[in-house]
């Protein structure tokens, strides 16, 4: 993991830990986005189809596993393949490894990892029906922290991510464990936030920013350092700008806090941008 006080890490991954379990349970609150597309008006599943899922694919998820959580679709750009071992980083209640496992197949596996017991539970009471819809058997959910992923090494085809590795207070450890557990010519497919440009003091210290994947965002130079450097090669980073601002037109809660403490004549799209990660093991 990369250097800083263990201290003030311990403490951030607590209050993360401690705002994605109570949305595990169902609470309202505000993680990337909330339970209810961010408190924009918009449903979960609204918000999922103007950042790229068909509606198909939402029919088909179990009831309470799309949290409104994405901030991109990591199974599209991941083009998954019949067979693979699907590897998905912070799974939350299951949305992407429910997304990922027909597109495997019964050959295929995806192995979801959070490190919140909440959400764990949440993910598992959902595969009775996504066995029951799909039947296929081939999605399960493991409790870890993504610094550390109960995963073997050269074990996995595809790591996805969404909206997630940007929480962490070690990002650098998180992409040597991608780049460990990833078989030789494994690709990684991440969606996630990024900064444009650096974000006013005020703003990174606002807790509300930090659940909200704002304040531990890195600049998009920094994050192709990251990558770069924990061994991954054709690193390539694709910004995807419509969805901040597409929460801006919304006025979602943490946007409109974010935009009210910038300089004056700034919007939140200006500073932050979600961004496609997409890499293999060479």
């Amino acid at each position: 993991m990369g250097g800083g006080g263990s201290c003030c890490e311990g403490d951030v991954r607590e209050v993360v830990r401690e705002a994605y379990g109570k949305l595990g349970e169902g609470a309202p609150g505000a993680g990337c986005c909330g339970p209810s597309g961010c408190g924009t008006g918009m449903t979960a599943d609204e918000l999922a189809k103007k950042i790229g899922y068909t509606a198909e694919e939402l029919r088909a998820l179990p009831e309470g596993s799309n949290l409104g959580l994405s901030c991109g679709n990591p199974t599209a750009i991941a083009a998954l393949e019949p067979g693979q071992t699907v590897l998905d980083l912070g799974s939350g209640g299951g949305f992407d490894c429910f997304v990922a496992g027909p597109k495997v197949g019964a050959e295929g596996r995806v192995i979801g990892v959070d490190m919140t017991h909440e959400m764990i539970a949440r993910a598992r009471k959902n595969l009775a029906s996504y066995r029951k819809t799909t039947g296929l058997d081939n999605v399960e959910f493991r409790l870890g922290e993504i610094e550390h992923l109960p995963v073997g090494d050269g074990s996995v085809d595809v790591v996805i991510s969404n909206c997630v590795i940007n929480l962490s207070p070690q990002k650098p450890q998180v992409w040597r464990e991608i780049a460990r557990v990833l078989r030789p010519g494994g690709r990684v497919a991440a969606s996630d936030i990024a900064l444009l440009r650096p974000l006013p003091s005020d703003v990174r210290e606002m807790v509300a920013a930090l659940v909200g994947c704002v304040a531990r965002a890195v600049l998009v130079d920094e994050y192709l350092a990251m990558v770069e450097a924990a061994g991954l090669a054709d690193v390539r980073l694709q910004p995807k700008p419509e969805y901040v601002a597409a929460l801006e037109r919304f006025e979602d809660p943490l946007y409109r806090r974010i935009a009210e403490a910038l300089p004056p004549g700034s919007k939140a799209s200006d500073y932050l941008t979600s961004l496609d990660v997409t890499a293999r093991k060479a």
